[in-house]
Order: structure tokens, then C-alpha cells, then sequence
């Protein structure tokens, strides 16, 4: 899998899976567009990763604002001319049921989760097309695809872009540009530790998210990037409108 000269954007790329995202892109020779609204730790993603030689630029940008992502677009494609690879990444999670949830706690998850997904995708593919095609990645969860307990809002919006994945692979197939999917299980990342942070018995909680999977243990950000990759590269140039599951078991049960 080389990705010599093109462009690759991953939004939510300071930390967790996008961050490891990037970097993959990055080793493989791709110019990445690091895309997130923490300034401080998208610059110090920026200031590691370009220390490591890679063509790398940070992009700050609030994803629940059209104006601040259309102007990140053009600016990246006025940095390199060009998007051939796009991967929505940036999620928030509350926990709460249908009945906790309040209209601002739904507004929020699913505007940073799905809208931003939506946004991103209609301003980034009018440039593939002219640059002869692309890829979007859309990062889902296996709370996409089953119902988890008491996350009501943040499955929705999973599982919105499973459909958004679907359609838009039916709909941008013949304008050579790929749409696939993941939809990782619990993985280590900065999220999940702050969510089990805030259970009454930490590590209580890590084992329940842990042994809850046949694999009994929780993924790595590197294996999710690997997996986006893939499906990124001409070694799946068949796929689109793939959902790939990487959950340790959890959703084969």
C-alpha cells in the first residue's frame, strides 16, 4: 500500500484513531491534511509528525460549523492542489438513553458524528471528480450496527453513516470515486479512557469492555488505521460500500 503524492484528509486526526490514521498515510508517502478544532493538540500532531519527515499540515476547524470546513477544503487544496483521499473520523460520545439524551446533547453528537461527515463528503467530491476520482472512508462503530445500551444518540449516528456510506457508494461509483466503511469496536484510545475514567470502578468497567468481546481484549488505533488503509488503497479497488468490521467478535455473536 503506497500512497506516493497524494492528498489525504482525516478529520479528528490530533488523537486516538485519527491520529494514527494520519501517521499511516503519512509513512506510506501521502501529503495528510490533519483536521481538528483542539488547536494545541493538532499542533503538536503537526510539530511529531513533521519531525518524523512527513508532509504533514494542520488544518484547524470546527466540524459543526459549513463556513469553517468549506474553508479548510480550500485551503488544503490550495496548499496541494488536490483531495484524493477523504476520512471521516471525528466523533464525540455522551452516554445517555433516549430519555437522558436533551435536544442539544442529539444536535451536538450528531452534528460532529454525521452531519460533518455529510459536509466534508459534498464539498471534497466535486474536487476528486475533477482530479479523476478518490476515496471517503467514513469511521462507524459496532454501535452502527447493534443496539449498545444507553448510548442512544451516539449509535444513531453511527449507524447514519453506515447508510450514508451505502448511498453514497451507489451514487458516486461511476465518478471513479470508492466509499467504504469501518466500524471498530471499543478501541484503546484517549475517548474510551475518558468514558471508563468516569465509571465508578475503572477498572471494573475496562474489563466489561474487554471480556464482553470473544477476543477479550480491546483494538489499537494502529489496527483500525491499517484496516482504513486498506480500504484507501488500489489493493481494494473492488470495494465500495464495504463495511468492515473490526470488534474482537463482538457483532458475530
Amino acid at each position: 500500500m503506497r500512497f506516493e503524492q497524494q492528498v489525504a484528509v482525516v478529520t479528528g486526526a490530533s488523537l486516538g484513531i485519527g491520529r494514527a490514521t494520519a501517521e499511516g498515510f503519512a509513512r506510506k508517502g501521502a501529503h495528510v491534511a490533519l483536521v481538528s478544532k483542539n488547536q494545541e493538540r493538532g499542533l503538536q500532531a503537526e510539530r511529531e509528525l513533521k519531525a518524523s519527515g512527513y508532509s504533514v499540515r494542520f488544518f484547524p476547524t470546527d466540524l459543526a460549523l459549513e463556513q469553517d470546513i468549506r474553508r479548510s477544503i480550500d485551503a488544503i487544496v490550495a496548499e496541494w492542489g488536490r483531495i484524493d483521499i477523504l476520512v471521516n473520523n471525528a466523533a464525540v460520545y455522551i452516554q445517555a438513553d433516549v430519555t437522558q439524551t436533551t435536544l442539544a446533547d442529539w444536535d451536538r453528537v450528531m452534528t460532529t458524528n454525521l452531519t460533518s461527515a455529510f459536509l466534508c463528503s459534498h464539498y471534497v467530491v466535486p474536487i476528486m471528480v475533477h482530479g479523476g476520482g478518490g476515496v471517503i472512508i467514513n469511521v462507524s462503530s459496532e454501535a452502527g450496527l447493534v443496539g449498545i445500551k444507553g448510548q442512544v444518540v451516539y449509535n444513531v449516528s453511527k449507524a447514519g453513516l453506515i447508510a450514508l456510506t451505502k448511498s453514497c457508494a451507489v451514487d458516486l461509483a461511476d465518478r471513479n470515486i470508492r466509499v467504504n466503511c469501518v466500524c471498530p469496536g471499543t478501541t484503546d484510545t484517549p475517548l474510551v479512557r475518558e468514558a471508563v475514567g468516569r465509571a465508578a470502578d475503572p477498572a471494573a468497567a475496562r474489563r466489561a469492555l474487554e471480556q464482553c468481546r470473544p477476543m477479550n481484549r480491546l483494538g489499537t488505533s494502529e489496527e483500525i488505521a491499517s484496516a482504513v488503509l486498506y480500504l484507501s488503497s488500489a489493493e481494494s479497488g473492488y470495494a465500495t460500500g464495504a463495511v468492515f468490521s473490526l470488534d474482537g467478535g463482538y457483532t458475530a455473536q
